[in-house]
């Protein structure tokens, strides 16, 4: 038996040749002479040899697919099926391609079929032929088809429409759903239908616990079927006598709604799953006038398309969230009855899908994720760079090839880091500054960039904490305002003396390191946290004026770590806390990624949790606060000995509660 097959190496093409070779024949496969090397290795793969798998070169897009009279000569008479795969299948590709591709492809392979006269065409189409059809859409219709405005849509509806009128030779037609990775390896060749979706759900899990409930949508249905079903299910009724003429609908006769769907690969990537789900029709009381109205408003095009980019789903998705049609299958159960090929269950195998996705297909896998990408050559500016969290930091940005710039007030210390750094062959500059003075700041500024030229990234590191009740610092105000003047003023100082440069080259980030203690309102840290507090009100005011001026700002809310800020507090000794280099490996993910906020997941939660039961927050608070006494040093008895080693109680719930400062 003998076969012709566009569409070869593609997605369900190369799954369809896996099944034909299991059969006796020769395969005959259009292949692009660009894509030669392509067929070679996929014919490699599926072990076969060049008198098994053929490679007819050709093009779509040509008439007559591009073949040489002396090729469709040799052709003639000897093809039994003609299997027509090679469609784009592109929700966001432009009109004219979808055009060029599923339109005229097709009409150039209904001229090679007849041309050569095949024995069956068969022609592998698309649930989209029904457009936005409202209802079930039977196997047997066609013309009923509604709503074909989009290119996609349209085009398929189109090329079904030349099989239907125009081919003079036996046919049949095929309809898949949504085809999806391979149910037994969860193999997939691109993004695409639910895949869109999951570098979200990647994000809600780096972001939240999987427990957290969450709100979504619960959409239409998404008839979603497994390539490795669909080809064999293809094969089998393409071999199948006395069914020339009839349409197939490779698609699931219970397809899940789209919040299902996601709550399925949210399970299978250990994300939140929306625990509640709000249709979508329930908004289509809003008058489609107004609606457009409101989409068309620049801000919320800006938002929308800034979230949609950074999501990777394509704007043209969103359209089809309310999908509407469901679809008959009888003629395919019929035809498959009392055979194996079963539709498996997503249930069984969409961990399969996710497992693939995460370790091929994550566009993250595709980023320059490596430090050096991020810093070589340019000038990275650490305050506090001589010692703990700074110094840390520093080792490794100077490693990745940064031109460094760190200041301290010691010079002793600021010199033996700039030894060690060097000793490694990192680039070190230091600057000794009180940054608690606003003209040594200003002095800093202006010669960092007379000797640099400008500053790529600024990390505002360099802080001063006090643990301190505020019952015992009533007579200590200097205590708010110290913490005040570094914490705070010091680090907008250096920010309003570079943020010109940056706004003007279009090109900047400034990383601020403040606190958990800002998301948990953490009792005795009040003066600290509140300078932090400010930092950040700052960056998220600073963010909404620069966003668009290629300036980022990201704010770290660090979890406790063991520096010698904490040393006079003795029983942090017997706590959970980031060492320096933990605590550095997060800034350097935030020089990579560039995100607004980094925070732990109990962060998070700690801010969750105040917004929704903010009296019972209290309550938590306070039994810390009792819970946890002032240390020696902040009654005043600094170099004398903790008058108690931490008690059992006080070292579960600084466990509990990792990370945060007591």
């Amino acid at each position: 038996m003998t076969y012709f097959v566009t569409g070869a190496t593609g997605f369900i093409g190369r799954h369809l040749l896996e099944r034909l070779l299991e059969r006796k024949g020769t395969i005959h496969c259009l292949v692009r002479k660009e894509s030669l090397a392509k067929f070679k290795a996929l014919r490699d793969e599926l072990g076969a040899d060049e008198k098994r798998l053929v490679a007819v070169v050709g093009d779509l897009a040509k008439p007559k697919l591009g073949l040489t009279p002396a090729v469709m000569r040799e052709l003639s008479g000897k093809i039994k099926h003609f299997f027509h795969l090679a469609a784009l299948y592109d929700l966001s590709a432009d009109a004219e391609s979808q055009v060029s591709a599923n339109v005229d492809g097709t009409r150039h392979a209904l001229e090679v079929a007849e041309a050569v006269k095949a024995g069956c065409f068969h022609h592998i189409s698309s649930i989209a032929v029904a457009g936005l059809y409202a209802g079930v859409f039977r196997e047997d219709m066609f013309e009923e088809a509604e709503d074909l405005d989009h290119p996609y849509f349209r085009t398929k509806h189109d090329a079904e429409a030349l099989v239907r009128k125009e081919c003079t030779r036996p046919h049949r037609v095929y309809r898949p759903g949504i085809v999806i990775g391979d149910s037994r390896t969860g193999m997939i060749d691109k993004i695409d239908g639910p895949y869109y979706f999951f570098r979200l759900i990647k994000k809600m899990r780096e972001t939240l616990p999987p427990w957290m409930p969450t709100i979504g949508l619960e959409g239409g249905r998404l008839n979603l079927v497994p390539v490795d079903w669909v080809a064999a299910a293809l094969d089998h009724i393409a071999h199948k006598p006395a069914l020339d003429g009839h349409t197939f609908h490779l698609t699931d006769p219970a397809p899940r709604r789209i919040g299902e769907v996601l709550n399925l690969f949210a399970r299978a990537g250990h994300a939140p799953q929306m625990t509640m789900r709000l249709d979508a029709r329930m908004f289509g009381f809003i008058p489609g006038s107004v609606r457009a109205a409101l989409g068309n408003l620049p801000p919320v095009k800006r938002v929308i398309n800034v979230l949609l980019r950074d999501l990777g789903i394509p704007a043209a998705v969103m359209q089809f969230i309310n999908y509407p049609t469901r679809f008959d299958c009888r003629e395919t159960e019929r035809a498959l009855k009392g055979t194996k090929i079963k539709l498996p269950k997503l249930d069984d195998y969409a961990w399969r899908l996710w497992d693939y996705w995460e370790r091929h297909l994550d566009p993250d896998l595709f980023v320059d994720h490596s430090l050096s990408g991020k810093v070589r050559n340019k000038v990275v500016v650490i305050t506090g760079g001589s010692s703990g969290i700074g110094k840390a930091a520093a080792m490794k940005v100077a490693a990745a090839g940064a031109k460094l710039v760190i200041c301290a007030r010691g010079a002793e210390e600021l010199e033996a880091t700039k030894k060690e750094i060097e000793a490694t062959g990192g680039v070190c500059h230091t600057y000794q500054v009180d940054l608690a003075d606003l003209a040594s700041c200003d002095r800093f500024v202006v010669q960092v960039l007379a000797d640099h030229g400008r500053v790529d990234i600024l990390i505002n590191n360099a802080g001063r904490s006090i643990r301190r009740a505020i019952g015992a610092s009533f007579d200590r105000f200097h205590d708010f305002e110290r913490t005040m003047q570094l914490n705070y003023f010091g680090a907008l100082r250096l920010i309003m003396g570079v943020l010109p440069g940056m706004a003007e080259r279009h090109r900047g980030h400034i990383i601020n390191i403040s606190s958990i203690g800002v998301l948990t309102n953490s009792p005795r840290f009040s003066a600290y946290v509140a300078s932090k507090a400010a930092l950040d009100a700052f960056s998220r005011c600073a963010q909404a004026e620069y966003s668009d001026n290629g300036v980022s700002f990201t704010t770290i809310n660090m979890p406790l770590v063991k520096t010698p800020m904490i040393a006079p507090t003795k029983m942090y000794e017997s706590v959970p806390t980031l060492s320096p280099e933990e605590a550095a490996d997060i800034i350097i993910e935030a020089i990579v990624e560039k995100p607004v906020r980094i925070a732990t997941r109990l962060g998070i939660f700690a801010q969750v949790f105040y917004a929704l039961a903010p009296r019972v927050y209290e309550i938590v608070m306070n039994t810390a606060f009792r819970l946890f006494p002032d240390s020696q040093a902040a009654k005043g008895m600094k170099g004398r000995a903790e008058a108690e080693q931490p008690t059992s109680e006080q070292i579960a719930f600084a466990s509990l509660m990792r990370g945060v400062h007591w």
